[in-house]
């Protein structure tokens, strides 16, 4: 036993040297600062996608980059009519698995607070199982990410809009 905790200790302390280099590395990136201001999307994750898209002209639009991570429903087409099967896993398995995982952060927030600013987010979360609405959700953070990378500027939230 002592010997799995001394390696326990070892590992705890790398983990902890690692996570420290990447804070270091996304307070000096003014593009990773930028996507951190998109909701689901903190240093680490923000640090992996900065490193990860050097160059966002190489996609054509948000739904590529999507698709590049594998965020997107594989389409089979015939006869004229477009089927949207599943999520065809095919991309950047760690980027995919960052992006749910921040869109699962922001879906159970907004179950438990509300979603007065989101109001796709709320019907989405109505209407779908939870990990589907995180897959849908993690999509449009891609959008997001590809729109901030390729425009510049930071997110901007959504102005609250009142039913009449």
């Amino acid at each position: 036993m002592d010997g799995l905790a001394r390696q326990f200790l070892s590992l705890d302390k790398e983990i902890n040297a690692a996570e420290k280099r990447i804070h270091a590395w996304h307070r000096s990136n003014e593009v990773s600062r930028r996507l951190e201001t998109i909701p689901g999307i903190g240093p680490i994750i923000a640090s992996a996608l900065a490193a990860s898209i050097t160059d966002p002209e190489v996609f054509k639009n948000g739904r590529e980059l999507a698709a590049w991570i594998g965020l997107v429903p594989r389409q089979n087409s015939t006869g004229g009519k477009q089927r949207l099967g599943k999520i065809s896993k095919q991309g950047d398995q760690y980027l995919r698995w960052l992006l749910v995982a921040g869109a699962m952060s922001v879906i159970m927030h907004a179950k438990r607070r509300g979603t007065t600013y989101r109001p796709w987010l709320a019907d989405i979360i109505a209407r779908k199982p939870t990990k589907v609405a995180a897959v849908a959700l993690a999509n449009k953070t891609a959008r997001i990410v590809w729109a901030l990378l390729r425009h510049g500027g930071t997110y901007q939230k959504a102005v609250a809009v009142q039913a009449t």
